[in-house]
């Protein structure tokens, strides 16, 4: 899919002679890899932005410019005449009742890791990637609504965001720090997207009336499947395209010595030994 986005062609690749120095030139090489991971960079923020909230008139008008339509078309990626010839007012007001149904209403699919890994909202996925976000800085910005930050369109824009640094790294000839942006990057696929993502594309494709949003929900499934694939991880999907997620149990941590609610009334207080009477500053 990358490729075909690209116009790459195996056909016009070098086949060098491992015996033989390869006779092109390092900057070349390293602004080739550079332009890679912008245009991967890039269709992670496209995709972010069919699911990170409802798209407006820029968006939409964008999306059906013929050369990008061109584009998605060569990547196997087609749209029926609900997108494409739907005035766009209508069809601004209409994508914005399919995102409701399908990613906000009650009885719908949210686009949030901790919903389709456990059932509930704010479970580890969603303190886990908040603390990649930390290290590196990235922010998530509130935008019509609050974000979550385990949400698809989210951590897609996370994924864009390394891409780039690692992008400038190459360019600025620091190979260490493009180095250590990989191994995060992969590691965030491992941990996250690469977990989930695939289940959830095939199950909008399924359940999704609009064409735009089931041919993207195809492209976001053909795109997380290549870039797992060109990393070299090895995640099972954990999502299963599930309909329903059954909730997880709740871990309570609780402490056991501590009396339960009304206890004391209904025992008398025992006097406590004075080796058991700890000041603060002894807890500490």
């Amino acid at each position: 899919m990358l490729k075909t986005l690209l116009a790459i062609d195996d056909r016009d690749a070098l086949v060098v002679d491992p015996h033989t120095p390869s006779p092109r030139p390092l900057a070349e090489m390293r602004a080739e890899l550079c332009a890679e991971y912008d245009a991967r960079a890039n269709l992670c923020r496209l995709l972010a932005g069919v699911f990170v909230e409802e798209a407006d008139a820029r968006f939409v008008r964008a999306l059906r410019r013929p050369e990008v339509l061109d584009s998605l078309a060569t990547a196997g990626v087609h749209f029926d005449a609900d997108f494409l010839e739907a005035e766009e007012g209508d069809l601004v007001e209409r994508l914005a009742c399919e995102y409701t149904t399908l990613f906000a209403a009650s009885g719908g699919f949210p686009p949030v890791e901790s919903v389709r890994l456990t059932g509930r909202y704010k479970q580890d996925p969603h303190f886990q990637v908040a603390q990649d976000y930390a290290k590196w800085g990235f922010v998530v910005s509130k935008g019509r609504f609050e974000l979550f930050p385990d949400q698809l369109g989210v951590e897609l824009m996370f994924v864009a965001e390394l891409l780039e640094r690692c992008s400038a790294a190459l360019a600025a000839g620091d190979d260490a720090l493009a180095r250590r942006i990989e191994r995060d990057l992969k590691r965030f696929w491992t941990q996250h997207l690469a977990r989930w993502v695939r289940g959830y594309a095939r199950l909008i494709e399924q359940v999704a009336e609009h064409s735009f949003y089931r041919g993207m929900a195809g492209f976001l499934h053909g795109f997380a499947s290549e870039e797992i694939a060109a990393m070299g991880l090895r995640t099972d999907d954990e999502d299963h395209a599930r309909a329903v997620v059954p909730k997880s149990e709740i871990r309570v941590e609780f402490n056991p010595d501590e009396p339960v609610c009304n206890g004391c009334e209904s025992a008398p207080i025992e006097p406590q030994r004075a080796a058991n009477v700890h000041t603060l500053h002894d807890l500490r």
